[in-house]
């Protein structure tokens, strides 16, 4: 199965509904001062992607894979693969249900047949584009959904005449305090995926192979950063874009609005290139999401991850339709989205401990493990965000 779009499939992956959501939010908010947060996020998903991208060169495996050969004891790789299977497959599935919901609101903004029914239609879509099995297709789909996402915004962010001297004058006045810490812990939860790492480490297996190849690392490598940095521009376009309409007004943003941010600047038009984005972003982590949840349970469970197979196409099955049934009950759309978040950044840091182990094995090829800078990377990303963490908890009881 080659290919040389996977890290575009990872971009494509966490440029989602509560990325559009979050980064609204956070130019509206707070315009260019939380920048930083998006910044740092961005570097930290380069360094824990590209880890996962050289599990996957160098060992032809999955990440679940891995991490069930940290062990023999019997008890510990139970363990692990119950807590993969429910911090991967449960939690997408909640994190399916903003992604529908989001692609729902951009179409509703479109054609008002209700989130709900949007819903059950996109979940369909999704379940079809999957129950093909054709990789190349579903590669295809989404980087196509990516390219027109990015010029939708592109376009937005051109016609709107953004002030170009106050976003320099904020970037270069972050802010972090307890008004802004619970802005900055989205930033970094919507940027820094945790499924991503388990779905780049076996889309790149797949392409390559246990090659031991140094120009397929090398190529992998370069793309992966590309992709991702492309995937930081869009998201600070969108923190632009919603600065430029609401900044000092997110209180009145909401998921009735939030497609129509830019009518003061566009007109009604503005509605249709934001819906048209936000369905973009929705679509693509509608699909990406079962299919990380897929490879992650078949590699715990000590299964082919055969994208024809009866246990793969089962659990994105199940992650599709909990999400579907989740964004038809009626819970507050934004709810859904930023609750996805929230699953986000808290398990961000036990995946990415998990994963610092598996890259300093020595069954690992020398060169595709970490090397002292890589671990004091990942620690000092692992430990920054715990600290952020910490301190949201400490700002509620001060």
């Amino acid at each position: 199965m080659a290919s040389d779009k996977s890290g575009y499939i990872v971009a494509a992956a966490f440029i989602g509904p509560g990325t559009v959501t979050t980064a609204s939010m956070a130019g509206a908010g707070f315009g260019f001062h939380l920048v930083w947060a998006l910044l740092f996020s961005v570097i930290a998903t380069m360094v824990l992607q590209d880890m996962a991208a050289r599990l996957g060169t160098g060992t032809g495996k999955g990440l679940s894979d891995a991490l069930m050969t940290l062990t023999e004891n019997k008890v510990l790789r139970i363990t692990i693969a119950a807590l993969i299977v429910s911090a991967i497959g449960i939690g997408n599935a909640a994190y399916e249900s903003g992604n529908l919901t989001g692609a729902a609101i951009g179409l509703d903004a479109i054609t008002p047949l209700g989130t709900s029914q949007w819903a059950v239609i996109l979940g369909a879509l999704a379940a079809l584009l999957l129950y093909t099995g054709k990789y190349k297709l579903i590669e295809s789909v989404l980087v196509s959904l990516v390219a027109i996402m990015a010029l939708v915004f592109v376009i937005t962010l051109f016609f709107a005449g953004p002030d170009w001297s106050a976003m320099l004058s904020q970037l270069l006045h972050p802010q972090l305090d307890a008004g802004t810490i619970t802005m900055v812990l989205a930033l970094v939860g919507t940027t820094i995926v945790p499924y991503n790492l388990f779905l780049h480490a076996s889309l790149v297996a797949q392409q390559y192979g246990k090659t031991n190849d140094d120009a397929a690392l090398k190529t992998c490598r370069k793309q992966s950063v590309t992709a991702i940095g492309f995937g930081g521009i869009i998201t600070m376009i969108i923190v632009a874009t919603a600065m430029t309409a609401f900044y000092g007004q997110s209180e009145s943003l909401d998921a009735g609005n939030m497609s129509r941010q830019l009518a003061p600047v566009l007109g009604e038009y503005a509605q249709w290139f934001f819906a048209a984005g936000l369905f973009a972003a929705g679509l693509t982590s509608a699909i990406t999401a079962p299919l990380a949840a897929s490879y992650a349970v078949c590699g715990a469970l000590g299964k082919p991850a055969d994208m024809t197979g009866r246990l793969f196409k089962g659990v994105w099955l199940v992650v599709i339709l909990s999400g579907v049934i989740i964004a038809s009950i009626g819970i507050k759309p934004l709810l859904a989205i930023l609750f996805a978040q929230a699953t986000n950044g808290l398990l961000l840091p036990f995946i990415a401990v998990f994963l610092l182990a598996v890259m300093n094995r020595k069954s690992l090829p020398a060169t595709y493990r970490n090397s002292t800078f890589s671990n004091l990377t990942g620690a000092a990303i692992v430990l920054f965000v715990v600290c952020l963490g910490l301190y949201k908890v400490a700002s509620l009881f001060l």
